[in-house]
């Protein structure tokens, strides 16, 4: 991975074998913790990505060959278990049929190229993951005022 931030705003590149949540929580380690995730392209493989259905069980589907990944999004977010990542994703195959969904996980097949923007400032959180009574994650936000 090699990052570049400007302000706000970080780029990321990531390089193949490189799996996208893994690498993006790893921002934590760059005073990086909370962040909307605005943009993301590239070549992507070993993908599993689904729904969450009504019985809040998440539904999934597997895609061991390469796709390219031709938009993401989604946020950081810091949690008790540490950083949070949920990103939602569309790929094309080789026959350009489209599939998309909540993003479990993919790793780099050549590589990517993903923007965030920073929204924690030195010492607050804008927002964090919690789990509710039923072991759902969901997001909260953080009165700064």
């Amino acid at each position: 991975m090699d990052l570049q931030r400007v302000g706000d705003d970080v780029f990321l590149r990531l390089d193949q074998g490189e799996e996208i949540h893994t690498a993006i929580q790893s921002l934590a380690e760059h005073g990086i913790t909370t962040a909307a995730i605005t943009s993301g392209i590239g070549r992507v493989r070993d993908i599993e990505f689904g729904f969450l259905d009504s019985t809040g069980i998440y539904q999934t589907v597997i895609h061991a060959g390469p796709m390219e990944l031709i938009s993401t999004q989604g946020n950081l977010a810091p949690s008790s278990d540490g950083p949070f990542t949920h990103i939602h994703s569309v790929f094309s195959d080789d026959n350009h049929v489209v599939h998309g969904g909540h993003l479990v996980t993919a790793t780099i097949e050549v590589v990517a190229e993903i923007h965030l923007r920073v929204l924690n400032s030195q010492s607050d959180d804008p927002m964090e993951r919690v789990k509710t009574e039923n072991d759902f994650i969901r997001l909260s936000f953080c009165d700064l005022r």
